[in-house]
């Protein structure tokens, strides 16, 4: 059962990131502020949900919520700073959109930097036990899907739509066999054996 709040009476946002381990793409963050009374019996921590369930959640959350955000960091910037940077950015930037000022964020995760003067917790496995956390889990991952899935179609060959820009068998086969894109992480470890790789699509 996730909890509605950490704080009664303060204006909460969680936050939460999207494909941190990924070989490909951006890193996406979202900020989510829920009203008081919300409720959604299926809201979960995102990776516990089906593609279906998470597509279908995500209207009613965008709908429902006071205020949401989206905050997106690429695969340049993620080479330059670090993932952990990376994800952290994406996240201040998604809370940089929000109309509404949260008195408190809640954060997934046990990694933050400070956001303004706003008081923040952490919190390990935070979307499996936050409303507001999952709810962000849920459009940080929906929107790093449908970003993925128009890279596929650029990309094809590396069955983006399917794998999403994880370290799949079948993401590194392609990755051995045709070499990387403009939106590959170079400063990632894409393949076991750190053979040299030729850039092949921009």
């Amino acid at each position: 059962m996730l909890l509605p709040y950490l704080h009664p009476n303060r204006i909460e946002a969680g936050c939460d990131e999207a494909g941190r381990g990924c070989l490909a793409g951006a890193v996406f963050a979202a900020a989510v502020v829920l009203p008081p009374d919300f409720a959604c019996e299926s809201l979960n921590d995102s990776k516990q949900l089906t593609e279906k369930q998470r597509n279908a959640l995500r209207p009613f959350i965008e709908r429902e919520a006071l205020d949401w955000a989206v905050g997106i960091v690429s695969p340049q910037e993620i080479d330059e700073i670090n993932i952990l940077n990376a994800s952290l950015l994406a996240m201040h930037l998604a809370l940089n959109q929000l109309t509404i000022r949260p008195e408190h964020l809640l954060i997934d995760g046990n990694r933050f930097k400070n956001y303004r003067d706003i008081p923040y917790t952490t919190i390990i496995k935070g979307d499996g036990k936050y409303m507001a956390i999952a709810a962000a889990s849920v459009l940080a991952k929906t929107h790093r899907d449908e970003y993925m899935f128009r890279l596929h179609e650029a990309f094809p060959d590396y069955c983006w739509k399917q794998n999403k820009g994880y370290p799949t068998r079948q993401h590194r086969k392609a990755i051995a066999e045709y070499g990387i894109t403009d939106y590959h992480r170079k400063s990632f470890t894409l393949l076991p054996d750190d053979r040299q790789l030729t850039l092949v699509f921009s």
